[in-house]
C-alpha cells in the first residue's frame, strides 16, 4: 500500500505536465474580437471612455496572438478572457453614451411639442 501511495505522489507530477496542455483558445479569440468589432462599429472611437477600453482589448488580443504563436496557450487564454471584458465594457460605454444622447433628444422633442401645443392653445 505504501508502494503505491509513494508511486502516485512521484508519479503525480509527471502525469500533470504532460496532461496540462490547453488547446488553442480559438472561441475564446473569436468571442473577444467580435465584441472588440461591435464596440467598434456601434461607436467606441468616438467615446473617449469607450475609446480607451476597446484599445485594451486590442492589444490584449494582439498580445494573445503572439502567445498563441509561442504556444503559450494558456497565457492566451487569460489575455483573452480580459480582452473579451474590456470590448464588452467599451460597449457598454458607447451604449450608454448613446442612450443619454437619445435620452436629451427626446426631452429637447417634448419641450418643443409643449410649446408649440401651449402655443395652439392646446394647453392651458
Amino acid at each position: 500500500m505504501n508502494h503505491l501511495i509513494l508511486s502516485l505522489v512521484i508519479a503525480a507530477p509527471f502525469v500533470w505536465a504532460c496532461g496540462a496542455t490547453i488547446p488553442p483558445p480559438t472561441q475564446r479569440m473569436a468571442d473577444a474580437q467580435s465584441a472588440a468589432r461591435s464596440a467598434r462599429e456601434l461607436g467606441a472611437n468616438s467615446i473617449p471612455a469607450a475609446q480607451l477600453s476597446l484599445k485594451l482589448a486590442q492589444t490584449q488580443i494582439s498580445q494573445a496572438e503572439r502567445a498563441m504563436t509561442d504556444g503559450d496557450n494558456e497565457r492566451a487564454d487569460t489575455l483573452l478572457i480580459r480582452a473579451q471584458a474590456d470590448a464588452e465594457l467599451a460597449l457598454a460605454q458607447t451604449r450608454e453614451r448613446v442612450a443619454k444622447v437619445d435620452t436629451q433628444e427626446a426631452v429637447a422633442d417634448s419641450a418643443e411639442q409643449k410649446a408649440t401645443n401651449v402655443g395652439q392653445g392646446a394647453v392651458k
